[in-house]
């Protein structure tokens, strides 16, 4: 079964997120320079078909952009052009560090993991993710 690939988009990394092959969990992927991830993307898709892509949307608490917003805007533009074949779904991602950050605290990493950036990436696409996997847009997919 197509999986559903998450992501956290930043202007240097991406935190990037998959579902098992029945769908069901989120799991960590990898994280990646943001000028490698369509190729990327693609070439997963390619490897195991997607059936559907899950972007985090970086809101404030007040609910307005965030300097990230307008980048990931353009990437759901892109997304939308070069895999018309995939439904891209958004998802508001406010708190999904802070989250990362307890996760990886009960998870008992140390201090120095929960320092390293990338990681907290991975862990974020995840939360979105799962998110999405427990939200009524899952219906759509």
């Amino acid at each position: 079964m197509p999986r559903i690939l998450a992501i956290d988009y930043g202007n240097k990394r991406v935190g990037l997120a998959v579902t098992d092959p029945l769908g069901m969990i989120a799991s960590p992927l990898e994280t990646i320079h943001s000028k490698d991830l369509l190729a990327y993307v693609k070439a997963y898709h390619q490897r195991e078909p997607l059936r559907a892509i899950v972007v985090g949307m970086p809101r404030t608490l007040l609910n307005e952009p965030t300097d990230v917003t307008s980048a990931v805007v353009g990437l759901l533009r892109t997304l939308r052009r070069e895999l018309p074949e995939l439904p891209i779904h958004e998802l508001d991602e406010r708190f999904t560090s802070r989250m990362a950050h307890a996760t990886m605290l009960a998870g008992g990493l140390g201090q120095k993991a929960r320092r390293d950036k990338a990681t907290v990436d991975r862990i974020s696409a995840a939360i979105i993710l799962q998110s999405f996997l427990e939200s009524p847009l899952m219906r759509e997919v």
